[in-house]
């Protein structure tokens, strides 16, 4: 049977989400922890690949298991006690035997975390950053990516994507308490390292580097070597996923 999984991580201590040789990952850490509680080996499938470091607030994986789960808020139970801190089951439940944690995704949201003075306790879940922000001209910027189809200006060379093409349905920085601001940044998909890349060029335009005008230029181009360099990974959450 085919089981959805809801559940949250912090990645500081992981090498992504993806299962690697030579690293900690999430995807391994909770294939052991399903494997010693139903007593079978479990592969797991993700609704997208977190990389190094970043976060997930609100994640979806499915396993198949060869028995009926009887009573899954025990196994939610016994996997929370099984699993370190820093990742928690939400919640298991049957789905149809061809429903897909990552190709039925109609969209995702990600947040990205900016605090603007230091603070010993966000350190390792935002961007740490002191300089001024015109979060105006940020916003007037970031509204061009809901006009955006091809966002090969922020797509990570090497990465096997089939097309460069995303609908954006929300990109909106927000002011919060504690000096603290978001972006919000919602589409149908998102490619590797894209959300990264747009926040560290809008942050260009906060810092008046750039205007938001060369903004859309720059988006218009198609050429990564024109955006910015990426965001810490420490700011990026993975905050919603709908089916």
């Amino acid at each position: 049977m085919r089981y959805f999984a809801e559940l949250s991580y912090k990645g500081t201590a992981y090498c992504g989400w993806q299962r690697q040789p030579n690293a900690r990952s999430v995807q391994q850490t909770i294939e052991e922890a399903l494997s010693t509680i139903l007593r079978e080996p479990i592969e797991v499938v993700g609704a997208g690949r977190t990389d190094t470091g970043v976060h997930a607030a609100f994640y979806v994986a499915h396993f198949d298991s060869s028995r009926k789960i009887d009573n899954p808020e025990a196994v939610v139970y016994h996997l929370n006690a099984l699993l370190p801190e820093d990742v928690a089951f939400r919640s298991i439940y049957p789905v149809a035997d061809d429903a897909h944690a990552r190709f039925d995704a109609t969209e995702r949201e990600y947040r990205y975390y900016i605090q603007r003075h230091k603070d010993p306790f966000t350190r390792a879940t935002t961007w740490q950053l002191s300089a001024q922000l015109d979060i105006e001209a940020m916003n007037r910027a970031a509204h061009t990516l809901l006009t955006t189809e091809d966002f090969t200006t922020f797509a990570k060379l090497g990465s096997n994507n089939t097309t460069n093409i995303c609908h954006v349905t929300r990109a909106e920085w927000v002011e919060i308490e504690c000096g603290m601001i978001v972006f919000i940044f919602r589409a149908n998909r998102f490619l590797r390292n894209m959300v990264r890349a747009v926040v560290g060029t809008l942050v260009d335009v906060g810092r008046g580097k750039i205007t938001p005008e060369q903004f859309v230029e720059i988006v218009a181009s198609r050429d990564l070597s024109r955006s910015s360099s990426s965001a810490p990974a420490s700011g990026l959450f993975l905050t919603d996923v709908k089916y």
